[in-house]
């Protein structure tokens, strides 16, 4: 499988393309505003891989070529930039290709951070009214640290939550995040419920902030 990740430049992405990489055979492709950006970004991923054993090719192009012919694309951009990512590669993407979504719309106060939803209720509904309507869209990622996925010693053991309306691309995602090693994803419902989903994150982020020793805090469900 063939997964997109856009702006795969930046920590989550990061993570996500380290991770498929290093525990899956899917082929993951980096995306970026700068094209340049990309490839370097890949090449680095190539090489922490390299010091592991772990011979991978994996790509890098602008956003629009990585979203091109991908099975999956992953949003992995701030909120903020989601709706217009979208909109850009709209011509690029089918009723054949997964978009996930793994922003979360955060505001920070003074001690922490509160939610901040899009007027759409929850980022990932954002991307499904942006996106044309035959593509199916998917909720997942939100609740994981991007520091901890980042970093290969580190065994996970979390749990992230699955939203979506079509029932095959859910068990699409799910399959690929457990593909991850120490990740079980637990399906969440519809698209609905992604503002509760999302809204774990900001929570998540301040016992960060608080606790020493969370930095890289997640969640499981028993």
């Amino acid at each position: 499988m063939r997964i997109a990740l856009l702006g795969g430049t930046g920590d989550i992405g990061e993570g996500l393309a380290l991770r498929w990489a290093y525990d899956t055979d899917h082929e993951v492709v980096v995306g970026s505003r700068d094209p340049e950006r990309a490839r370097g970004k890949a090449e680095e991923y190539e090489t922490e891989l390299d010091s592991r054993g772990i011979d991978r090719k994996i790509t890098g192009f602008a956003n629009e070529m990585a979203a091109d012919r991908a099975d999956v694309v992953v949003l992995a951009v701030p909120p903020y930039h989601v709706a217009d990512l979208v909109a850009e590669i709209a011509d690029r993407i089918d009723e054949d290709t997964l978009l996930v979504s793994p922003a979360v719309g955060m505001k920070k106060r003074q001690g922490g951070f509160d939610y901040n939803p899009p007027s759409a209720g929850s980022v990932t509904e954002l991307v499904a009214e942006t996106a044309p309507d035959e593509v199916p869209v998917v909720g997942a990622f939100q609740n994981l640290a991007a520091d901890r996925l980042a970093n290969l010693d580190v065994e996970l053991e979390l749990d992230t939550l699955v939203v979506g309306d079509d029932g095959d691309a859910k068990e699409n995602v799910v399959s690929l995040a457990e593909g991850i090693e120490g990740i079980r994803a637990l399906d969440a419902g519809p698209l609905a419920n992604a503002a509760e989903v999302e809204s774990l994150t900001p929570l998540l982020v301040d016992l960060a902030l608080h606790n020493d020793g969370l930095h890289d805090v997640g969640v499981t469900f028993e």
